[in-house]
């Protein structure tokens, strides 16, 4: 790693450093609850922005409907889980709805739009607005929450903050079990293997004989799976409304952005310091809360312009 490449770490880390020791002497029960907060708020981002790097980062789909995904698959998942009792069901009904209206909008929309960016921001955009109302039709604007299933309900006793909830834990768990599986699936995988490939030379992958579109219709039912999933993750640990397309829609942005396109490691170095910034900007300045995300950006952005772990496209 050349010595530009430290800068960025250094200019995030060392103000951290010194906020940290500061923190941790003045209220160390605070700090280290807010702390257990952004990780389970990081987790989150992540399980949303996983399936955006995958889209967006890595077939350079320009999806902005993401958000969308994320609330059908809340909804969906609701229904399910109201009808059923199971909170297991409604976790898999809502990765496969909005695993299915992703791939729909891969079949009728990205398929013909390869390439031209702008065509698919407008598009993506105008579909994002459309969604959002049918579901504001159908579920209206009522705030709906999930019940944990009773193996991860309560809360657990930790050192130093006494008791944390249980589902939380759980959230950060799953978020890693899902990222490890994810970047095993990319690079360690013949499946991995075909969509890097054909991302850098669909032609030439085209040529050997393996169907390109079904590599990118899967994947990008993947990365949409992975939204209304974490739909129903988030309406558990927080809950379900109206808008929360656009919120997580631009969580996911910040995060690919700051963490490179296209990595998965990116994307989870990128939702940590987003959720960790959200949760201590907070905690200890409310007031300027929001401006700590953009900093980060404009610091990663002005030493990294693909992201921290983002690689030169050829």
């Amino acid at each position: 790693m050349s010595r530009r490449a430290w800068v960025p770490w250094i200019v995030f880390g060392l103000p951290v450093l010194v906020f940290s020791v500061w923190a941790i002497a003045d209220n160390s029960s605070l700090y280290f609850k807010t702390l257990l907060n952004g990780l389970t708020l990081a987790s989150l981002y992540f399980l949303v922005a996983s399936g955006f790097t995958l889209v967006f980062g890595l077939m350079r789909n320009v999806n902005l409907a993401h958000g969308s995904l994320y609330l059908i698959g809340a909804y969906v998942g609701w229904m399910v889980g109201e009808r059923t009792g199971s909170w297991v069901l409604a976790v898999v009904a809502g990765f496969l709805a909005a695993a299915v209206l992703g791939l729909l909008m891969q079949l009728l929309i990205f398929r013909h739009m390869q390439g031209q960016d702008l065509r698919q921001t407008l598009v993506t955009i105008g579909l994002s607005i459309v969604l959002a109302d049918l579901a504001l039709w159908a579920w209206g604007a009522e705030i709906y929450t999930f019940d944990p299933p009773s193996w991860i309900y309560g809360s657990t006793t930790l050192p130093l903050v006494n008791k944390f909830p249980t589902y939380r834990i759980f959230v950060f768990i799953a978020s890693v079990v899902i990222g490890v599986g994810l970047w095993l699936l990319l690079a360690r995988t013949r499946v991995g293997m075909m969509i890097r490939a054909g991302v850098d030379d669909r032609a030439m992958l085209s040529a050997s004989g393996v169907n390109v579109q079904r590599v990118f219709a899967l994947t990008f039912a993947i990365g949409a799976g992975l939204a209304g999933l974490a739909g129903v993750v988030g309406g558990t640990a927080l809950s379900i409304s109206p808008g929360e397309d656009t919120r997580y829609l631009l969580a996911s942005l910040v995060v690919v952005i700051v963490g490179g396109m296209g990595s998965v490691v990116g994307a989870a170095i990128g939702a940590l310091l987003i959720g960790l910034a959200e949760q201590f900007g907070l905690a200890y300045a409310p007031t300027y809360s929001v401006v700590f995300t953009f900093v980060i950006m404009v610091v990663a952005l002005a030493f990294k312009p693909r992201g921290l772990m983002g690689k030169r496209v050829v």
